[in-house]
């Protein structure tokens, strides 16, 4: 098998990238990611960057969130499976919609989160191919491909 391409969906504040990341790599697994823009500042200012400065925030909003959008899209149409990734600190619409447009989009999901967001994650568990509560625990899922 070639490389596997891994999207990483969800919250860009935490290190929980770097920490799947360094669990695949300890495995030595033939994988690259890919995935949102991390760097928060230039995710939220991306869309005045491109268009100018715009008349309020919910503009700014939208029009950094169409260019963002875009971004996912390519990204996760390159990726042969989507991890997504609930945390316990930061709210996860974002993690949702892309767990979401992963299913819709026939691309694999593996859904990672605390045993305590069973029931609030309830539809998306049930849509994921896999659900663990761990980064570990979706690496050792990933490993497994390869077996």
């Amino acid at each position: 098998m070639n490389k596997l391409t891994i999207y990483l969906a969800g919250e860009i504040h935490s290190d929980w990238r770097v920490a799947l990341r360094a669990e695949l790599e300890r495995r030595d697994l033939p994988v690259e990611f890919v995935g949102p823009q991390e760097v928060h500042d230039r995710s939220d200012s991306v869309g005045e960057d491109v268009l100018g400065e715009q008349p309020g925030n919910r503009y700014r909003d939208l029009v950094g969130a169409g260019i963002n959008t875009l971004r996912t899209r390519v990204m996760m149409r390159r990726a042969d499976i989507v991890v997504a990734y609930f945390g316990e600190r930061f709210k996860q619409w974002n993690t949702a919609a892309d767990a979401g447009a992963a299913v819709a989009s026939g691309i694999p999901l593996i859904l990672v989160r605390d045993s305590d967001l069973s029931h609030a994650l309830k539809e998306i568990d049930a849509m994921a191919s896999a659900t663990v509560e761990s980064l570990e625990q979706a690496a050792e899922v990933i490993a497994y491909i390869f077996e």
